[in-house]
């Protein structure tokens, strides 16, 4: 099919592009950003625009991917339906709405929040939509654990609109979602193996097999583990938080163990891929609710 055939368009397809589910959960890990960077309740210019710029950004990011990807999407069972690869819209069009958001967006954080906010956005936005989709996908099996930088950025970007400084507390989300990411993509990859070899793309299962990934993810989840405990052992979080990741990192866990054990249960790598996404969101709702928490337990 020729993608560059438009069709009848709605500002529904304009909408899809954005990838709108991914789009609020990088929001919300940027407002959870902005909540603990500071002990009340974050400025009213910080949360508003910062929330909308970093919003808008993450949203044109989306769009270029779609953009360069839509030779690749239209291959791919998961991604054809897709309104670049259905001939919803022109690339052309795309591309000028994906720069109309990158331009709104930067004026918002350039002009109404801080300069170092705008900055790091725009860097984490071209390293998202030019360096991971247009390079790394395509060039190593380690895409995914290095394009994950731009991926991971969101929290930081959040407390960077309140203070206007880069902080520790910033870079341990950061970190946290950097963990996150590779087992998180690589249980899509292992259900999706045999679409990514068709169209070239060298994930992880298709250029060092299943075990070898499977074992990848359980070490990863491992780190996660670990990692998700700190915001506690430095007094960044409290009690409750440190019992939300536990439970929830236990339940990851027990996902990676099972497919590293369970080879031949075909639907168990989509299943995990489906818990990670919630098991991010849970965890940051559990740093946000420990946060406000009026009656904090400290040991």
């Amino acid at each position: 099919m020729d993608t560059t055939v438009e069709t009848y368009t709605d500002w529904r397809d304009y909408y899809e592009l954005t990838k709108p589910r991914v789009v609020m959960l990088i929001v919300f890990t940027a407002i959870v950003g902005m909540v603990l960077a500071v002990p009340g309740w974050p400025g009213v210019t910080a949360l508003v625009f910062g929330t909308l710029g970093i919003g808008l950004a993450s949203s044109s990011a989306a769009v270029y991917n779609h953009v360069l990807d839509a030779r690749i999407d239209i291959q791919m069972m998961r991604t054809r339906g897709r309104p670049l690869p259905q001939g919803k819209l022109t690339e052309k069009s795309a591309l000028m709405f994906a720069t109309v958001l990158c331009i709104i967006s930067m004026l918002i954080l350039g002009l109404l929040v801080n300069a170092l906010t705008a900055i790091l956005t725009f860097v984490s936005l071209i390293g998202y939509a030019v360096v991971y989709t247009a390079w790394l996908k395509r060039a190593t099996p380690q895409n995914i654990v290095i394009g994950g930088a731009a991926g991971a950025a969101p929290p930081v970007l959040g407390w960077t609109a309140v203070t206007n400084e880069i902080h520790a507390g910033a870079l341990l989300l950061f970190l946290i979602i950097f963990v996150w990411t590779p087992p998180h993509f690589w249980a899509l990859a292992i259900a999706r193996k045999e679409e990514y070899a068709r169209v070239d793309i060298p994930m992880l299962p298709v250029t060092h097999g299943d075990a070898f990934t499977r074992l990848n993810i359980l070490l990863y989840t491992i780190l996660l583990l670990v990692v998700t405990i700190l915001p506690y052992l430095i007094g960044m979080s409290g009690l409750i938080y440190l019992a939300a990741a536990f439970v929830l990192g236990l339940r990851f866990l027990w996902f990676a163990i099972r497919m590293y054990r369970e080879t031949g249960e075909s639907e168990l790598p989509m299943q995990t891929f489906k818990y990670s996404i919630s098991y991010l969101g849970f965890l940051f709702t559990a740093l946000l609710i420990d946060h406000y928490f009026i009656f904090q337990l400290d040991l």
